[in-house]
C-alpha cells in the first residue's frame, strides 16, 4: 500500500498548491494559466499510477502511465501512421470540406426563405442520425481508405458549423443595416463590411464544435472498415488482443492531437475577432 499512500499524499500536496496557485496572482498570468492545468493533469497521472500498482490492477484492465508512456516511446513509427491516416487524412480532409460547404451553404440558406424553411428542418434530422449507421453506408460508397472516414466527417461536421453560421449572419443589429442601405451599400458590400464581421465569432463556434466531432467521427468510422492503420482500426484490434497500453496510447495521441486542434482554431479566433467583447482582457 506504500503506492497508494504516496499517491494520496502528493494528490493533497498538489491539491494545496493548485489552490494557492489559483487564488493568487499567478492565475492572471499566462505562465499561471498553463502551470494551474498541468499540475491538475500531473497529479491525476501520479494518483493513477500509485493507484494501479498499490491495488496491484492487472495491465489487461487498466495499464499504468509508465507503461503507456513506454508504449508510446517504442511505437513512435505505428502511432505516427495512424495518426497520419486518422486525423490528417481523414479527419482534417473532411473538416476543410464540410465546413467550407457549411459556410457557402448558409450564405445561400440567408439569400433563400425557402431553403431556410425547407433545408435548415432537414439539416437538423440528417445531424440527428447515429454515426454508427452512417459509417458503413459511407464506407461501401467510398471503399475501405481515408476517404470514407473524410465523408463520415464532413456528415458529421456540416450541420453544427451551418447552423452557427446562419445564427451569424443574423446577428447584426437592425439598425447598422439600416445605416448601410441608408449609405447606398449592396448585398455584397453589407456581407462583407457588417454581416460577415458580426458572423464570426457564431462561426468559430462552429468550427470549435466540429474539430472534436471531426476526430471522433475519423476514428469510429475506422471501426467499420479500415486498411492496416488508422487509430480507429488500432484500438479495435488491439482490444481483441487485450493490449490496453496500446489502446491507451492511441488514445493519448488522438487527445493530444485534439486538444492542439481546438488550440489552432482558438488561436485563429483570437486573431480574427480580437474586437469581440468576449476576447477582451484574455
Amino acid at each position: 500500500m506504500t503506492w497508494v499512500a504516496g499517491a494520496m499524499a502528493f494528490w493533497l500536496a498538489a491539491w494545496v498548491l493548485n489552490a494557492r496557485l489559483a487564488a493568487g496572482r499567478l492565475s492572471r498570468h499566462p505562465v499561471g494559466r498553463l502551470a494551474i492545468p498541468a499540475l491538475f493533469g500531473i497529479t491525476l497521472l501520479v494518483v493513477w499510477e500509485g493507484l494501479v500498482r498499490g491495488f496491484s490492477v492487472p495491465a489487461a484492465i487498466l495499464p499504468p502511465p509508465s507503461a503507456i508512456a513506454a508504449r508510446i516511446a517504442v511505437s513512435g513509427p505505428v502511432l505516427w501512421g495512424d495518426f497520419v491516416q486518422t486525423f490528417v487524412k481523414g479527419a482534417l480532409t473532411g473538416y476543410a470540406i464540410g465546413c467550407s460547404a457549411a459556410i457557402l451553404t448558409a450564405l445561400a440558406v440567408d439569400r433563400s426563405p425557402f431553403l431556410t424553411r425547407g433545408l435548415l428542418p432537414v439539416g437538423s434530422f440528417l445531424a440527428a442520425l447515429p454515426i454508427v449507421g452512417i459509417a458503413p453506408i459511407m464506407v461501401m460508397w467510398f471503399g475501405f481508405d481515408w476517404q470514407s472516414k473524410a465523408a463520415v466527417v464532413v456528415a458529421m461536421v456540416f450541420f453544427p458549423v451551418l447552423v452557427n453560421t446562419v445564427a451569424g449572419l443574423q446577428a447584426a443589429e437592425p439598425m447598422q443595416r439600416d445605416l448601410m442601405r441608408t449609405y447606398g451599400a449592396s448585398y455584397r458590400q453589407t456581407l462583407a463590411k457588417l454581416r460577415l464581421p458580426a458572423a464570426m465569432p457564431f462561426i468559430f463556434n462552429g468550427l470549435k464544435i466540429a474539430t472534436t466531432l471531426a476526430l471522433i467521427g475519423a476514428i469510429v468510422a475506422e471501426f467499420f472498415g479500415s486498411p492496416i492503420r488508422g487509430m480507429g482500426f488500432r484500438i479495435s484490434t488491439e482490444v481483441g488482443r487485450l493490449a490496453l497500453d496500446m489502446v491507451w496510447a492511441e488514445i493519448a495521441v488522438a487527445a493530444l492531437a485534439g486538444s492542439a486542434f481546438y488550440g489552432a482554431v482558438a488561436l485563429a479566433e483570437r486573431a480574427v475577432t480580437f474586437w469581440h467583447p468576449s476576447q477582451r482582457g484574455r
